[in-house]
């Protein structure tokens, strides 16, 4: 399908979809790729151990038919997502290039383009930090312009400011990790971890199951010192009060759930006889906490150790870890809904003038209900409402509830 000239989509149905582009040789050994993502390169030589950072494969056919394609494993560099052989491809061979996964795959095999990768897969919905930045003053900077003047400086920090405010309670920011409950019983926090959304457990059919914060039952000491037999915290050489490890967090990392949730077995009955005929577990059954009522765990954010702590319920589990970032781990590379690009201009003009001295008051106002009306619409408009869906949720409103 031929792209229309000043069209957005820059790239082909076989780039998108295979994750790969082909090419026709004319000799020279040059072939410039325009994947909307960039290539990674770290060896030619399949041997050689910085091969396996290459986010692509080379291939090369005589005829172009599918199953001819091999590997080309002869030296040759990339620079600018141009690939250059160091022995020019003789003219009128096929070549191919396919962004893969660590374990690769085969060009013209169809059940290898399962295993390809494209890291912009539906990027459309998105731009990026620098065009809108490229855009803002382009548009708004200028001679009889809102903003007569500028630094990009300037630009960039109220930028980066909105994507950061914008990424906490309107921007589809949630990040997600799938993690195994190790035997420590605890996870590292994501290195761009802002706060948690929800953390769940996977079951055997993949179905999720959340996991509640353990506030109320536990805690995990920011500070451990370590204290002498007076009680008095002890110092080292260097007059820092020495560090142990939690006691708290031990006892934690051992409890039997049951007996926070009041799900008691026999076993346990029998275990902690004369502990569960006395209080605060008489009757425990009948009058439990609704909060505690649950058998799927607990989780506790170990801000000291920066993991987060889970119970002992939840030891080899499969998890999902869902998470905000504040929209900023990868510079001026991160990117924006298209949705809430006009709420972000709007962003940083009211930041700009509003910082400047000597601006009419009541233009200052007028942009400020100008950034909240469209950080509103913005809002609206990635809620992402299903009318069809909240019908379906709702049928359940005529189910009968026995007594």
């Amino acid at each position: 399908m031929p792209i229309p000239n000043g069209g957005l989509i820059t790239e082909t149905n076989e780039q998108y979809y295979a994750g790969a582009q082909r090419f026709i040789s004319d000799g020279s050994g040059i072939f410039t790729t325009t994947f909307n993502t960039e290539l990674i390169f770290g060896s030619y030589d399949p041997y050689n151990v910085n091969y396996t950072l290459n986010n692509f494969k080379l291939y090369t056919s005589v005829t172009g038919l599918p199953g001819t394609y091999i590997e080309y494993i002869l030296p040759y560099t990339v620079i600018n997502n141009v690939i250059t052989t160091t022995t020019p491809v003789p003219a009128n061979y096929y070549v191919a290039v396919q962004l893969k996964i660590i374990s690769g795959g085969g060009f013209g095999d169809q059940d290898a383009y399962g295993d390809t990768v494209e890291q912009n897969y539906g990027s459309y919905g998105y731009t990026s930090l620098n065009d809108v930045i490229d855009g803002f003053m382009a548009i708004y900077v200028g001679e009889y312009k809102l903003i007569p003047d500028v630094k990009r400086t300037d630009v960039i920090f109220h930028a980066k400011r909105g994507l950061q405010e914008f990424s906490y309670d309107t921007l589809k920011s949630i990040k997600s990790q799938e993690l195994t409950v190790p035997p420590s019983l605890s996870a590292i926090i994501p290195q761009d971890y802002v706060n948690y959304v929800a953390i769940s457990y996977i079951d055997a059919a993949g179905v999720k199951h959340p996991i509640y914060p353990a506030n109320n039952l536990t805690i995990s000491p920011y500070e451990v010192p370590i204290q002498d037999a007076q009680g008095n915290p002890t110092q080292d050489n260097f007059a820092d009060n020495l560090e142990g490890s939690s006691i708290t967090n031990e006892r934690w990392s051992v409890a039997n759930d049951n007996l926070l949730s009041g799900n008691i077995t026999t076993n346990d009955y029998l275990a902690y006889n004369g502990w569960l005929t006395g209080n605060p577990f008489l009757g425990q059954r009948y009058g439990n906490n609704p909060q505690y009522s649950q058998s799927n765990g607990w989780f506790n954010m170990n801000e000291r150790d920066g993991v987060i702590s889970f119970s002992s319920n939840l030891k080899d589990h499969l998890i999902v870890l869902e998470y905000i970032s504040d929209g900023l781990a990868y510079e001026l590379d991160s990117k924006i809904p298209k949705m809430a690009e006009d709420a972000l201009y709007a962003h940083i003009v009211y930041s700009i003038l509003a910082g400047r001295i000597n601006q009419p008051e009541y233009v200052i106002q007028r942009l400020k209900k100008d950034r909240s009306a469209k950080l509103r619409n913005a809002k609206i408009r990635l809620s992402n409402i299903k009318l069809s869906e909240i019908v379906q949720v709702m049928r359940g409103k005529s189910k009968w509830i026995k007594s």
